[in-house]
C-alpha cells in the first residue's frame, strides 16, 4: 500500500470546471440555431457555462486548471444565454 494518500494539487475537482464550462458553452451556442428549438436547454446550459467558466477562471489564476477552456466556455455560454433572451424580448 502506498504511503502517499493525500491528494495532490492536480487531484482537485476545480480542474474540471473549465472543460465542463466549455462543453456546456458549445451546447448553449449550438442551441441558438432556430431550427433546433432548444431554447430552454440553451438558457440552462448557457447560465451554467458562465457560472462554471468564471469559477474555472478564478481557479486557473491560482494555478489549478487551465484558463482557455474556462474563458472559451464563458464566452460561448454568454452568447448562448443572451441570444435566446434577446429573441424572447423582441417577440414580446
Amino acid at each position: 500500500m502506498s504511503d502517499h494518500v493525500t491528494p495532490s494539487r492536480n487531484d482537485s475537482p476545480a480542474t474540471l470546471l473549465g472543460p465542463t464550462a466549455l462543453v456546456l458553452g458549445v451546447i448553449a451556442f449550438l442551441g441558438t440555431c432556430p431550427l433546433l428549438l432548444l431554447f430552454p436547454l440553451t438558457l440552462l446550459a448557457g447560465a451554467l457555462a458562465v457560472t462554471l467558466g468564471l469559477a474555472g477562471a478564478r481557479y486557473a489564476r491560482q494555478g489549478v486548471g487551465r484558463m482557455w477552456p474556462a474563458a472559451t466556455g464563458t464566452v460561448l455560454g454568454a452568447a448562448g444565454f443572451v441570444f435566446p433572451m434577446a429573441l424572447l424580448s423582441l417577440m414580446y
